[in-house]
């Protein structure tokens, strides 16, 4: 398992990433490097609720990953006034509003691939395509970042309504000038 660091951050050894898969590593995790190109804010679970405790979080934000279960399309628009949105829907999201956006999504952003769907349970019936360098999904309302053979799992959890006792949280991602994906989850309470 790769170790979280207090301040939220990844670090994964990329000789041990090369070494495990035999390809040359995109993802490098760093705490020394603060310079970022891109800076990607990562939600989902919102729920209808848009929280003001998520604007410090979202400074800088040059684009917004959405994995469902948005609950309005007021949320996005608000989105939309700091940053473009990718978004997909989840399985709340029901209407004539939500029938606009897919199940799943390939965005390109960075030079990196990142493959966007609610419940990961369900990458088994719609696998991400090849190339894709990170996997961004919701619906357990759990934080989690894991990387596996090389590619980067996040979750972002819940930015939404509280459930289930768990931490309200959404995640960034900074890519690097040398194109390494530094994912961060942020606790919002």
């Amino acid at each position: 398992m790769t170790p979280l660091l207090p301040n939220g951050e990844l670090r994964l050894d990329r000789q041990q990433c090369e070494r495990t898969a035999g390809v040359p590593n995109p993802l490098e995790f760093s705490v020394r490097r603060r310079d970022a190109t891109l800076k990607i804010g990562v939600i989902s679970d919102t729920h209808g609720l848009l929280r003001p405790e998520v604007a410090p979080c979202l400074a800088g934000v040059s684009h917004f990953i959405h994995a469902g279960d948005i609950g309005a399309e007021r949320i996005l628009d608000e989105l939309r006034r700091i940053a473009p949105v990718t978004a997909i829907r989840g399985n709340v999201d029901v209407g004539a509003w939500a029938r606009d956006y897919p199940e799943t999504t390939t965005i390109r952003l960075g030079g990196h691939g990142f493959y966007v769907l609610h419940d990961l349970k369900e990458l088994a019936a719609k696998p991400a395509p090849s190339g894709v360098h990170a996997v961004i999904c919701g619906h357990s309302h759990r934080a989690s970042v894991r990387v596996v053979h090389c590619v980067l799992y996040l979750n972002p959890g819940s930015a939404g309504p509280r459930r289930f006792r768990l931490p309200v949280t959404l995640a960034t991602v900074e890519i690097g000038e040398a194109g390494e994906l530094r994912p961060v989850v942020h606790t919002l309470d």
